[in-house]
């Protein structure tokens, strides 16, 4: 049976350069921070969880609202929507009725008939860059798995009809979790979570009922809009994309960031261990999928954008909280919190960022001399390429004293500089040990210099 395949849409790099210009960034940071604060002001109390959407929008991934009826959820997707003009929203409510057209579009009868499985996807999810599911758990699986592709890989898998999908940002809402194989799957998809609880303090409902007042519970026009085409290329950016506006992350950042984020998912999960009559509310462990654990990138580089910058600083990796943790759950940010908080005192007293540069500096000697065997023959110092206090180039003319290119004298300076650095934590004597056996893999081929 022959597989139909249907282009892919022009990339966003050529759709936002058709006119020859890329937008204004300057501009364009201070209309997505105008947005995000109108929005703040129109749906009351919902700071933290409109934060995560407006990040999800430049990341260019989904969200997922609990909470019970009533408290809002579609207003606040309607209103985010709003802000941009040029994009396409579908929204739908789900049932456990609906099938897959539901979201793909209408079968082609034609089509069927042939035995082939092609849908109408005009006006669907898969043409649309904005979605709002709404009760998504009320889905069937056979609907939910189909979606799974959509979601992720933005593209539609049926039968023999391979499409390509323009979503950008789904918002889903539910009034519970439904935990299963699927819906876990599902939820991965999800990078984004929120929690949202009804408003019982007397002032903000007072607020809430002044906003019923003027404009009866709907989303309103804003006095300005977005062009899609820069909210895609902002994305583009914050996924690293755009060679000329690049924001960068050093290694060592990356670093920490991940030993901060492997000190949360054991608490979170010891945590679960010491309550194991909560752990069935919502998921069985916690876990941080690679996806997820990739994606953290794009939130530091979004968060650096935000703030006008082209490099993430240490500062904010607390913030990856609106990725990581479910917002509206006090104790899963704090406990996240804790967990920036005990690694940055134990590196801040004990000096090991030093140490951590150090050693990545030479992690990356190593890894340039393993891709390209041609370098052996080259200075080292024409080799490094991040800059730390003490540099590997400055301990071997310091240690050292000459100049060799040659193999044998790289693997004596690689093995003394390891040597040098007496590790003051657990993770970098394993970084360490690791560094060690990178050496003799690297140097392998040059024994008979030794």
């Amino acid at each position: 049976m022959t597989e139909v395949r249907i282009p892919a849409a022009p990339t966003v790099s050529s759709a936002i350069h058709t006119n020859g210009s890329a937008p204004d960034t300057t501009a364009l940071i201070a209309s997505l921070k105008e947005a995000l604060e109108f929005v703040q002001e129109r749906v009351i109390n919902r700071e933290e969880v409109i934060e995560q959407i407006f990040l999800a929008l430049l990341i260019g991934e989904h969200v997922l609202i609990e909470s019970r009826t009533g408290v809002g959820k579609t207003l606040l997707a309607e209103q985010v929507f709003r802000m941009f003009e040029g994009a396409r929203t579908f929204k739908v409510q789900a049932s456990k009725e609906q099938q897959p057209d539901t979201y793909f579009g209408g079968l082609l009868l034609e089509e069927l008939k042939q035995g082939r499985i092609i849908h109408n996807t005009e006006g669907s999810l898969v043409e649309s860059e904005f979605g709002f599911i709404d009760e998504i758990f009320d889905a069937n699986d056979y609907t939910l798995r189909a979606l799974l592709s959509l979601l992720n890989e933005r593209e539609l898998v049926r039968g023999v009809q391979r499409m390509h999908a323009n979503i950008h940002t789904v918002i889903a809402a539910t009034n519970y979790l439904r935990i299963s194989e699927i819906t876990e799957a599902l939820m991965d998809r999800f990078l984004f979570k929120a929690l949202v609880h009804p408003d019982k303090d007397a002032f903000y409902q007072y607020k809430i009922s002044q906003q019923y007042l003027r404009n009866l519970g709907s989303a309103i026009e804003p006095p300005k809009k977005i062009r899609y085409s820069d909210l895609a290329y902002a994305t583009h950016i914050v996924r690293g994309e755009v060679p000329e506006y690049p924001v960068t992350i050093s290694p060592d950042l990356v670093y920490f960031m991940n030993l901060v984020i492997r000190h949360y998912e054991i608490q979170r999960n010891r945590l679960l261990q010491e309550r194991p009559h909560e752990a069935h509310l919502r998921t069985k462990d916690f876990y941080i999928s690679p996806r997820t654990q990739a994606k953290t990138l794009d939130m530091l580089r979004a968060i650096a954008f935000l703030h006008g910058r082209r490099y993430a600083e240490r500062g904010d990796i607390p913030r990856l909280h609106l990725l990581l943790c479910t917002s509206g759950i006090a104790e899963e940010k704090a406990l996240f919190q804790r967990s920036y908080d005990t690694l940055m005192q134990l590196y801040q007293v004990s000096g090991a960022f030093d140490q951590l540069a150090a050693l990545l500096t030479l992690e990356d000697v190593l890894r340039r001399l393993k891709h390209d065997p041609a370098l052996m023959a080259r200075p080292l110092d024409e080799l490094e390429g991040v800059p730390t206090k003490r540099s590997i180039v400055a301990w071997a003319k310091e240690t050292l004293g000459v100049a060799d290119a040659s193999a044998g004298h790289k693997r004596r300076l690689a093995e003394g500089f390891l040597a040098s650095i007496h590790p003051v934590t657990e993770d970098l004597k394993s970084l360490k040990a690791h560094l060690d056996r990178e050496i003799k893999a690297v140097f392998v081929d040059h024994v008979e210099h030794f």
